[in-house]
């Protein structure tokens, strides 16, 4: 997937947290630069989404090449409709996951969802549309909204990586509840989303 400009500003993002909360000051010298990577079109990246659920490694790649080979690359909607459970599952592709996918080709062939009307709406209508979809919840809306639409407020309170590093960062007893972490990070706003990604590479420093 093609990568694209962050659609704010990176710096300020940073600078922004930075001067709010002193814990998040230390971190981000840590850290370094803001460097959050958006790519891909929603239609795209929710595909690979349900396509890599609970898988990993070498043997997701494996899958996600047999997927790609049936179509010629990332089928459309309607192809993906067309083609047979035999066909999916000769692929890797489990009856479950067969299913998730075609109610995603639905809701955009019908045109239910669009990629337009996603990148055109507000955080908490993405996140409404696209839990229609089966197998689609609010952890992989918030990642859309990450990482393909590029929304400067987003924060993944169902993130165990972000709800890890909290806990340690903020010397807490307990991984926080959605409601602790909301509070925690309302002096982030409106860039919860750069605060999210130092959070995110926080946990990659302590575990290397």
């Amino acid at each position: 997937m093609r990568r694209r400009p962050l659609p704010y500003d990176a710096n300020l993002a940073r600078r922004h947290i930075a001067k709010r909360d002193p814990v998040m000051r230390e971190i981000v010298r840590r850290v370094g630069p803001y460097a959050l990577e958006v790519r891909g079109r929603p239609y795209e990246s929710l595909l690979r989404a349900i396509l890599y659920q609970q898988l990993a490694g070498p043997a997701a790649a494996a899958i996600e090449r047999r997927f790609m080979a049936i179509f010629g690359g990332i089928p459309t909607p309607g192809a993906l409709l067309s083609v047979t459970d035999d066909a999916l599952r000769a692929a890797g592709v489990s009856r479950q996951k067969a299913g998730y996918m075609r109610s995603l080709a639905e809701h955009f062939d019908s045109g239910a969802i669009s990629d337009r009307e996603l990148r055109r709406a507000p955080d908490d209508e993405v996140i409404a549309q696209v839990t229609q979809v089966k197998g689609v919840g609010r952890w992989t809306a918030d990642m859309l909204l990450l990482f393909c639409l590029g929304r400067p407020d987003v924060l993944p309170v169902g993130d165990l990586g972000v709800q890890n590093s909290l806990r340690t960062a903020y010397g807490l007893d307990a991984s926080p509840s959605a409601g602790e972490m909301e509070a925690l990070a309302e002096p982030w706003r409106p860039y919860r989303s750069a605060a999210t990604w130092y959070l995110w590479r926080r946990g990659d420093l302590v575990t290397l």
